[in-house]
């Protein structure tokens, strides 16, 4: 279950900092379109609004994969809590009450 958790959390990150780098692309791709609008031919505008329009789409299955990346950790973080409870509810219960007791008391100083 750890080593899952673990690979888990390298999909995420590598997921995330790929969607970053490609959405940084697109940004980049677009302001060079912005910038060359002016003095760009009709050939030049196809080819970069297909350019833009590819990073855009490779963004987009970034995205995709990062939130099935997460929603996966998630399961797995949600799966792991629920056999940590049902294999210790006793510890749980007296956590649960230790912080019940404790929110208590600061809600009655105010």
């Amino acid at each position: 279950m750890t080593t899952e958790t673990i690979s888990n959390q390298g999909t995420v990150e590598g997921s995330k900092q790929a969607l970053v780098r490609d959405l940084k692309n697109v940004a980049g791709d677009a302001n060079t379109l912005i910038n060359n609008v002016a003095t760009a031919t009709s050939d030049e505008l196809v080819m970069a609004r297909t350019k833009l329009e590819a990073g855009l789409a490779q963004a987009k299955t970034r995205l995709h994969d990062a939130s099935v990346a997460l929603t996966d950790k998630a399961r797995c973080s949600a799966d792991a809590t629920d056999e940590y409870v049902r294999n210790n509810p006793w510890k749980v219960l007296g956590v649960a009450a230790a912080a019940g007791v404790v929110i208590g008391a600061i809600l009655s100083r105010r």
